[in-house]
């Protein structure tokens, strides 16, 4: 009989072995690492303080205009002859208010505060302002 082929079977499986032990380590590993950072279902949501009160003004009239909060839409309407006011909480670390004008496509981004604010949207010439006030 010959001693040397057993001994390369048992080395191979030693060595398959080991690689299985490896593999399995990696993936507990991996799996470790994704699910430290998940919230527990007992938790609350996480809240934010801070209100954005937007008013958009009368110069807008007859326009149609859409307005989002980071990727939320807020209000998709034409606008009469009177100023439109809401009030959003706020509900992310950062928030961007998007003013869209329906007819031209034509977006006007603006980060605001993240203590909240209240928000001016004005046309002037064609163009769309916003101007923000911190209370404070």
């Amino acid at each position: 009989m010959n001693h040397k082929s057993i001994n390369s079977n048992k080395q191979f499986m030693i060595g398959n072995g080991i690689l299985a032990f490896g593999v399995f380590f990696i993936v507990c590993l991996f799996l470790y690492l994704g699910f430290r950072h998940q919230p527990k279902s007992g938790d609350k949501a996480q809240t934010f303080e801070g209100l954005y009160a937007v008013e958009i003004t009368p110069s807008f009239a007859g326009d149609s205009l859409s307005v989002y909060l980071n990727d939320s839409l807020l209000l998709n309407t034409t606008i009469r002859q009177a100023s439109v006011k809401f009030q959003v909480k706020r509900f992310a670390e950062e928030s961007t208010l998007m003013v869209v004008d329906n007819r031209t496509d034509e977006v006007t981004p603006f980060n605001l505060n993240p203590n909240g604010s209240q928000v001016q949207v004005e046309k002037k010439n064609g163009r769309i302002f916003i101007q923000e006030t911190v209370e404070e």
